[in-house]
């Protein structure tokens, strides 16, 4: 594979970058330095008494500020109970120097936001400097105290795990956000320095980080008019020329996977690029610019830059307090693979097929642990499939589906001979199940990982399947290519001969659950972009249509493309 820069495409344009950079860094700076004089003087201000009733004044000012907080402090448990720990004293609004620093660190902090997608004018350091100058009263005081307070923690939860609720918009993702508790995030800022917390509160993920730095360039890129021309073609293979050669040309160049050139033909150097780009976008590797080829190609760079800032967002959901696991699976749904990580680094990765795009089939996005597989798997039918395929056809003829065998509350075989007609999807007894063998819908051996969803990975007969490139076929489970293979990586843990052990089990033909001695985290993503070791761009089409919803909703709350500013 070629090696493709990881920068813009000239050492020039890399300079203007820098420079630019550099420019915003030291206006961001001066910004700051302004904030800081209003922000500093806060505290002087509201609590600076004299004469020969400061005393009173000054107490009843006290006062009225540690009614106002904790007036205001039951709507959270976890602010309560920090400030009820406290006695209700300052954080933020007092004249010490803890209390500046801490207002400083917010109000810079607010500098980050666009960097990282979140909601424009959400978290505005004019606005909040307003707020403080307006605060006269004990009472105005312990008010703009827990505005303060509030607003960190909102832009904690926002930048640390994520802007949106997504399974209110989303109903196939199930995850539950990683928010942490807020009285574990103001003992932090009380007891650590202010700047270096509100430096840690993004994620600290290598993938998050390569995110992060693909966002910046791409809107550099955009702002300096982006790819440039589409190429007018709907396919263009070696050998060919012309102008539309010529556009494919300095598109690729554009885009980094060319080195600038005069050809006018479609050189072996436009066929190596064209293969790497394939690569990047999940296509077949032929080195014809051809209809999906061309379609990614001729995508806009603002298109790709708004799946950045949707994989950034889906990546803080993401952000677990414990990891993701030290040993993991990671399914991305629309790479259409399953993928074991050892300590952060790749270490086995196979083909999947996922759900069909239907509302009753798609994948769901959640994490689970996996505790076991089972060899020579039985196939119980579940019952959403039993009512909408099999028991139509045996209403009709009492033999259909005869693979499967029918089967009572005890576990007995029910003789076809009864027949179905009187049976509706309601109120059918029985279950239906598939026994193990080399033709059952789950093949040799499934992983499981329990869930309320009833998804599980496994093995499949129908292999023809895995030479797709878009593979949504299931009705929900994930199926694997190589599910042997994987069974060996997961079962290398805990026994010196792997593979001997699975067929010794897979050899007797008999249904066999075989328990991890590590439970292992299972993570099953969706991630139209994405970033590969080297740091390269990654994308994949949006097959179930999530992102768009999710993109529409980061619109809704305030996300806009910064590039015209970059």
């Amino acid at each position: 594979m070629n090696t493709k820069s990881n920068d813009v495409n000239t050492t020039r344009e890399k300079r203007v970058f820098c420079m630019k950079k550099r420019f915003h860094d030291s206006a961001r700076r001066a910004l700051m330095s302004a904030v800081a004089v209003s922000v500093l003087s806060l505290g002087q201000a509201g609590f600076a008494q004299s004469g020969p009733n400061a005393g009173n004044a000054a107490l009843l000012k006290v006062t009225a500020f540690k009614q106002a907080v904790a007036e205001s402090v039951g709507e959270d448990e976890g602010i309560g109970t920090f400030y009820r720990a406290r006695n209700f004293e300052p954080i933020w609004t007092s004249g010490s120097d803890e209390d500046r620093a801490r207002r400083l660190a917010l109000i810079e902090a607010f500098a980050m936001a666009d960097d990282h997608g979140l909601p424009r004018g959400k978290f505005d350091a004019a606005t909040l400097k307003s707020r403080m100058a307006q605060a006269r009263t004990g009472r105005d005081r312990g008010l703009l105290e827990l505005e303060l307070t509030r607003t960190y923690l909102e832009f904690a939860h926002d930048i640390q795990s994520g802007v949106l609720e997504p399974g209110k918009i989303v109903d196939g993702i199930k995850r539950v956000l990683p928010r942490r508790n807020a009285n574990e995030l103001l003992t932090r800022l009380v007891s650590e320095d202010p700047r270096a917390v509100m430096r840690s509160l993004p994620p600290s993920s290598p993938e998050y980080a390569r995110l992060l730095r693909a966002k910046l360039k791409l809107e550099h890129r955009i702002a300096r008019g982006g790819w440039g021309q589409k190429v007018p073609a709907s396919s263009l293979r070696p050998g060919d020329s012309g102008n539309s050669v010529v556009a494919l040309r300095n598109r690729l160049t554009a885009m980094g996977y060319l080195q600038p050139s005069l050809t006018q033909t479609y050189d072996g150097a436009i066929e190596a690029a064209v293969r790497e780009l394939q690569e990047d976008m999940g296509l077949e590797q032929d080195g014809i610019a051809g209809g999906n080829t061309m379609t990614a190609i001729n995508t806009a760079p603002e298109t790709r830059l708004q799946s950045i800032m949707v994989a950034m967002e889906r990546e803080r959901w993401l952000n677990l307090p414990e990891g993701l696991g030290q040993r993991h699976v990671k399914v991305n749904l629309v790479n259409f693979h399953a993928q074991i990580f050892d300590d952060g680094k790749l270490t086995f990765q196979t083909k999947s097929v996922i759900g069909q795009h239907r509302p009753t089939h798609e994948t769901p996005e959640f994490s689970d642990v996996m505790e076991h597989m089972v060899i020579n798997p039985s196939w119980w039918v579940p019952r959403s499939i039993i009512a909408s395929e099999y028991l139509p056809a045996m209403r009709a003829n009492p033999y259909a589906a005869g693979h499967l065998e029918v089967v009572d509350a005890s576990g007995r075989v029910v003789p076809r001979s009864i027949g179905f007609s009187q049976y509706s999807g309601r109120n059918f007894p029985f279950n239906m199940r598939q026994p193990p063998g080399p033709k059952n819908a789950l093949g040799s051996v499934k992983f499981m990982f329990p869930n309320k969803y009833n998804i599980y990975l496994h093995d499949t007969p129908s292999q023809h399947l895995f030479a797709r490139e878009v593979r949504t076929f299931s009705h929900g489970c994930v199926r694997l290519d190589d599910p042997h293979d994987f069974a060996y990586a997961l079962l290398a843990k805990q026994t010196s001969d792997p593979e001997g052990y699975f067929h010794s089990i897979l050899n007797t033909r008999q249904e066999t659950q075989v328990d991890l001695v590590e439970p292992v985290p299972v993570h099953l993503i969706y991630r139209t972009a994405f970033t590969s070791a080297k740091g390269q761009m990654n994308y994949r089409n949006d097959v179930y249509e999530r992102d768009g919803q999710l993109w529409r909703a980061l619109q809704r709350e305030g996300v806009v493309f910064r590039a015209g500013n970059s």
